[in-house]
Order: structure tokens, then C-alpha cells, then sequence
């Protein structure tokens, strides 16, 4: 465990979702300290509770409500269904000042969420910097991953895309992608977040077609 993973820590508002689960998982295994948020504190406790069990000891997992969790942690992931995504973020505006956001939200509108369908704003990410303004640094990434690879210990045969307001954010977005077992792409500014979000009802689609759960996607053509 590096220096680094002992002075950062993680929220991950939503953890008590599949996928926030699966990526707090993956943190909390590679020895960050990772907080689940959740509206609810206890359904948060609970699933900090089951992660600890899977981790065994030494794992640092704590369930709380999300504006403690956002405000304890380094670094900030938003795991939400996307009809929570705007109403969560108000909630923890001002404890997310200063600070890193990594969106995971996709702009999924049942029944037809194997069609893309992206807000006004372009992206559930762009809409995350409408609601912060330029309090935040936010990045979108993880969209493209199934939960079931988060929570298999297994290598993960899929890349993830980083967008984000800044390099730097998409740095430090990317770090923890590795951290989390992944290989990780600068894929540029937060506008092209409409291609990474949109990509998810694609790969919907594609496993409804070919009776998959797992479909992802892979950079070829690059040294890295």
C-alpha cells in the first residue's frame, strides 16, 4: 500500500447500488479508505457491513448518509440512478467544493434505455457541472463497466474512457481507475462525455442481442 492510498479517501455516493458497490469493492481492496453514501445511513451501514465480510479484515469501509460521506472523503463518485442525479447532487453541492467528482450516472430513460437519450445539458456530466458550477472539478468515467466484472476478481478485458474539466482531474480519475484493476483512457474535455454516457445503451443493446451481460469496449492501436 502506497503513501498515497493511506491519505486518500473515497466516497462513493450510491454504493449501495450495483455498481457503486462493485467500484467501492475494488478501492476498498486496493487499501483506500472508502465511505458509502447513501440517502438512507443505515441501508449504507448495511452495505459497508457486506463489503467488510467479502474484504475480510483490514478492509476500511464505512456506511453513512451522503453529505458526511462527500464531506470526509478526498475524492467524490457519484453512483446514482439517473433520476436521483440532479436532486443528489444539490444535496451535496457544498461539500463538494474544492474537490474532485467522478460521475458514473448514465442518462438511462425507461423503458428504452438500450436508446441513447442524453439530456439538455449533453450529458448527465455536463448537467453535474450546471448544478457545481466551477466549485468542482468533475470528471465522467466507469460507465462502460459491467458491475458483475466490479465484483469478480478476475481481470477485466474492458478499457474505461475519462472525461473531464481539466487534465489534471482526468489524471488523478485516472489513477483510480487503475487502482480499481482497469485500464484507463484520457478520452479529453467534459463535452465528450455524450459519447461515453451514450455508449452504455449501446452496449445494452448488444448484450440484449447477444444474451451477454458483459459487453464492454477496448482501445486497440495504442502502446501503453
Amino acid at each position: 500500500m502506497s503513501d498515497s492510498h493511506l491519505l486518500l479517501s473515497i466516497a462513493v455516493l450510491g454504493g449501495t447500488g450495483k455498481e457503486g458497490k462493485g467500484l467501492a469493492y475494488r478501492w476498498a481492496k486496493a487499501g483506500y479508505h472508502v465511505h458509502i453514501g447513501s440517502r438512507d445511513p443505515e441501508k449504507a451501514k448495511a452495505a459497508a457491513q457486506e463489503l467488510k465480510g467479502m474484504l475480510g479484515e483490514g478492509s476500511s469501509v464505512e456506511g453513512m448518509g451522503n453529505p458526511e460521506a462527500a464531506r470526509q472523503a478526498n475524492i467524490v463518485v457519484l453512483s446514482v440512478p439517473y433520476s436521483a442525479h440532479r436532486s443528489t447532487l444539490e444535496s451535496v453541492k457544498e461539500e463538494l467544493k474544492g474537490k474532485i467528482l467522478i460521475d458514473v450516472t448514465v442518462p438511462l430513460v425507461p423503458p428504452k434505455v438500450a436508446t441513447v437519450q442524453m439530456p439538455p445539458a449533453g450529458s448527465a456530466t455536463q448537467e453535474a457541472k450546471e448544478v457545481l458550477g466551477d466549485d468542482a472539478q468533475i470528471c465522467a468515467a466507469f460507465q462502460n463497466i459491467s458491475y458483475e466484472h466490479l465484483l469478480d476478481d478476475a481481470d477485466v478485458q474492458c478499457d474505461v474512457l475519462v472525461t473531464g474539466t481539466s487534465k489534471e482531474a482526468r489524471a488523478e480519475a485516472i489513477k483510480l481507475v487503475e487502482a480499481a484493476g482497469l485500464k484507463g483512457w484520457d478520452a479529453g474535455p467534459i463535452e465528450n462525455s455524450v459519447v461515453v454516457e451514450g455508449m452504455t445503451s449501446v452496449l445494452i443493446g448488444i448484450n440484449k442481442k447477444y444474451g451477454s451481460t458483459h459487453a464492454g469496449i477496448k482501445i486497440t492501436g495504442i502502446s501503453k
